[in-house]
């Protein structure tokens, strides 16, 4: 319990990764209380007022018609934030799953399922995104599982590392002598062990799912309209970046910070997870 009393007074410490935290927990809570905190409704059109430049009345502007982008921008929070936690949450699934079968296990088990994840890694992510897009409605919700699915092998590889280290250890070999059942062994005593790289990644992995979650909805093959997100707002935007610089811009810096802090935080805690940097 001190030990991670003092894991948490490092990361709020650490002034960057603290600002980074505060400003992850403001744009989850804008996700969650949208329709609370949006101004219009952000499907609503009021084509007279296209175009708009921020103003009291529209405080991002409006877009080609008429659509709030304040509205749109807080609304499109929702989308990112979703994505990127349950395409993580299929990520840390598989990653960690077979990770530990493989660390574990060993063998034959090891080599078919690193073999597996050497030949995913072959392929770009985002371009084996893109392919199997092609084969389905673009919609959010075949967004967040296609990220999931091809976003693990990092995680794999680094959990069977975790794992090849910890099944060595005395405790781990007292439990096979008591007879302890590898399902128990595996997410019981093992996993537990493993827990901080994997904190890590899904941090990391988080700003990762919402970057891409944004090029796709950039490419049309994203959220689809009605329902708005960062990247579609900004893909609209494109034809009037000389007229209304607002509706890039506002997008643009909400991705670059969510991504940004996600990242710093990230970083934070691989230094504050490192054993070798523990004082106790």
């Amino acid at each position: 319990m001190l030990f991670e009393k003092i894991k948490m007074k490092k990361l709020f410490r650490n002034k960057p990764a603290f600002c980074a935290l505060i400003l992850i927990s403001i744009i989850v809570i804008t996700a969650v209380f949208a329709p609370f905190i949006a101004t219009h409704d952000p499907s609503a059109q009021d084509l007279p007022r296209r175009l708009s430049a921020p103003s009291a009345a529209h405080l991002l502007g409006t877009d080609d018609l008429g659509r709030d982008v304040f509205s749109r921008t807080v609304y499109g929070a929702r989308v990112s934030i979703s994505v990127g936690f349950f395409a993580v949450l299929i990520t840390l699934f598989i990653g960690v799953i077979l990770g530990m079968v493989s660390g574990y296990f060993g063998g034959w088990v090891d080599s078919v399922i690193m073999r597996f994840t050497d030949i995913m890694l072959c392929f770009p992510t985002f371009f084996l995104i893109l392919i199997v897009i092609a084969f389905f409605e673009p919609s959010i919700i075949n967004v967040m599982v296609v990220i999931g699915i091809t976003s693990w092998t990092g995680l794999a590889r680094i959990v069977r590392a975790e794992v090849l280290s910890i099944r060595e250890r005395e405790f781990v070999l007292a439990s096979k002598m008591l007879a302890v059942s590898k399902t128990r062994l595996l997410f019981a005593h093992i996993l537990p062990n493993a827990v901080s790289p994997i904190i890590v990644y899904a941090a990391i992995g988080m700003s990762a799912a919402v970057l891409t979650e944004s090029g796709l909805s950039f490419l049309g093959l994203g959220a689809q309209p009605p329902m708005s997100s960062w990247g579609q707002i900004l893909m609209q935007g494109k034809d009037y970046i000389y007229v209304a610089w607002w509706l890039s811009l506002f997008p643009g810096i909400m991705i670059l910070l969510t991504v940004l802090s996600f990242n710093m935080i990230g970083e934070a805690l691989r230094d504050i997870l490192d054993p070798k940097d523990s004082k106790i």
